[in-house]
């Protein structure tokens, strides 16, 4: 990936109160709500340019599979609550 590039943006207070906020609603942080507003922005105008990247990931790291190959509770077992466990 690219370095990202660092702008100064200057809003209104009650602008980045809301952008903030919404960032919450939607656990962005105010920073990837901007971006992510721009670029559907630029998107809806028919403007995001195709070579654009995805957004970064951020965040937790995805669970890594246990040692035998499956996610924690996943599997075929069934549990049908009758207690007679098919096998």
């Amino acid at each position: 990936m690219s370095e990202r590039r660092k702008i100064l943006l200057r809003l209104d207070p009650a602008v980045h109160d809301a952008i903030t906020k919404w960032a919450g609603d939607e656990l962005r942080s105010t920073n990837a709500q901007i971006e992510f507003l721009l670029r559907r922005a630029l998107a809806a105008a028919g403007r995001l340019p195709g070579d654009v990247g995805g957004m970064p990931r951020r965040g937790r790291p995805p669970k890594r599979p246990h040692p035998g190959g499956e996610p924690a509770g996943t599997g075929d077992q069934t549990d049908t609550g009758d207690g007679d466990e098919e096998e």
